[in-house]
């Protein structure tokens, strides 16, 4: 099938441009004016629209088991619902349990994903070392196209990596030229704040963001940076949430430190007053870690994002319906961690971003897809506008209008953190593979249509070594 999509302004992280797009065989085959329609030829309208590369969102959980429940949204659900606001790719996480082998969990998120309907990538988290994960790390980077290790400093009891397990991780990652990423909270803290606010009688979910204050994230991001710095590791910091770890950031970057941020676009929107919210329900549906600050820290984060100190933006998708909530009902640390926005995520940074004044057009882009796709390695493939690039690309209609509710949006979840919010700035058209995956409204996604893709690993000690060289990465598109 051959989609010819005509009359829109491209607009990439660099350039924007009036031109026709020719897809076909998955790939954008021809980028110029006024081209000529292949025969048979699926024409899209593109009229006063831009065309830009599809979203990336860094940082989902589908399908997650997670404190004694399974996150609601699954790979073909959460997929299908990212094609409807305009993101293509995620990336999400296989999480061993302790003791568990890297390899099994690994296999495990695989099968689960194979449902996907869009295409997909993971980090592998280290929850626990011995030579099996050091084994297991050589065997991801090398054959299955993993180049990022994620680091749960918070929940203590159950995945957090101590400094042991950083300090062996960050060296092994550094070896494979393999990117590490953290979820900066020290779980110690986290662990006897929880403790001392619930015996205090406090017990809903205010008490979520009581035990885990600014100061927690912006010292996990610090200790995080400091022993990245020693051992020459890079480093990616997740849903930073405030200005301690912001700054913590931007000091290692000025000081010439490889080290990325990401912020999500919730952080950039709401503020910790949901949590007051006299209604229990609305109030434990914003329960997720780092929680939800004041207005000042969203400000910073603005700026972080705007300066370029801040890189990527993202949802860390997990949803949780009100009776999985409800969990917790008595006891806010029971409350499973997590919300929805992989649908709501771009056209959010639109309507804040884009119409306000703090992001141009092509910023945009950069911070919803390219900066992500060069980070993790898999540019000009995705994240580009350009001849050879995978045809995954959205229609922008920059003036379309909708309101979010739960009620109309695709994410298996009975709740909308954005619900009422109307934002101007929508997709009109989403293709992935360069097949039309979303119409004005009409979902075409397929079960199992989505490709695991490899990413492969940085130039690394072994390449000095001449130990191994880029030469043997396999190829960037895994089909099994």
């Amino acid at each position: 099938m051959t989609v010819i999509i005509r009359g829109g302004t491209v607009v990439t992280s660099e350039d924007t441009f009036r031109a026709d797009v020719v897809c076909a065989d998955g790939i954008i085959q021809d980028i110029g004016e006024n081209l000529d329609a292949p025969a048979g030829a699926e024409t899209v309208d593109a009229g006063g629209c831009y065309v830009m590369p599809g979203g990336i969102d860094p940082h989902t959980h589908m399908e997650l088991p997670f404190m004694g429940t399974v996150a609601s949204e699954d790979f073909f659900s959460g997929t299908s619902a990212a094609f409807c606001g305009g993101t293509t790719m995620i990336i999400d996480f296989a999480i061993p349990n302790p003791q568990q082998r890297l390899m099994e969990a690994y296999k495990q998120w695989r099968e689960w994903a194979e449902k996907s309907a869009g295409d997909y990538s993971f980090h592998v988290a280290v929850t626990w070392w011995d030579e099996t994960v050091f084994e297991d790390m050589g065997t991801l980077a090398r054959e299955h196209g993993v180049n990022s290790f994620k680091h749960f400093m918070a929940y203590k009891g159950a995945i957090m990596a101590d400094d042991e397990i950083l300090v062996n991780s960050f060296t092994r990652a550094r070896e494979l030229g393999a990117l590490c990423t953290v979820h900066a909270e020290n779980g110690e803290l986290v662990f006897r704040l929880q403790k001392e606010i619930f015996d205090k009688g406090i017990h809903g979910p205010e008490g979520h963001p009581l035990s885990r204050p600014p100061e927690v994230e912006g010292e996990a991001a610090n200790r995080a940076l400091r022993i990245a710095e020693v051992l020459g590791a890079p480093l990616y910091v997740v849903h930073t949430s405030c200005i301690d770890s912001l700054e913590a950031i931007t000091r290692a970057r000025l000081e010439g430190q490889r080290v990325f941020g990401e912020v999500l676009a919730q952080h950039l929107i709401i503020d910790e007053s949901v949590y007051r919210n006299p209604d229990w329900r609305s109030a434990a549906h914003y329960v997720m870690s780092p929680p939800f600050r004041s207005k000042e820290h969203q400000d910073a984060l603005w700026r972080g994002l705007q300066s370029g100190m801040l890189q990527t933006t993202a949802t860390d998708h997990c949803c949780f319906c009100t009776p999985q909530k409800e969990m917790g009902k008595d006891d806010f640390r029971k409350i499973p961690n997590g919300t929805g926005g992989v649908e709501d995520r771009m056209s959010v940074l639109w309507h804040h971003g884009v119409r306000s004044g703090r992001l141009t057009p092509n910023e945009f882009v950069r911070v919803t897809s390219t900066n992500c796709a060069q980070i993790f390695n898999i540019y000009p493939r995705k994240g580009a506008v350009q001849v050879g690039a995978d045809a995954d690309l959205v229609v922008w209609d920059p003036d379309r209008s909708r309101t979010i509710s739960a009620e109309t949006h695709h994410q298996n979840i009975d709740f909308n953190i954005y619900e009422g919010m109307e934002v101007i700035g929508n997709p009109v058209t989403t293709l992935s593979q360069g097949k039309v995956v979303f119409h004005d409204g009409d979902l075409r996604s397929v079960r199992g249509a989505g490709r695991h893709i490899k990413r492969p690993c940085f130039a690394s000690y072994y390449d000095a070594q001449s130990k191994w060289t880029a030469s043997h990465e396999p190829s960037a598109v895994d089909r099994d």
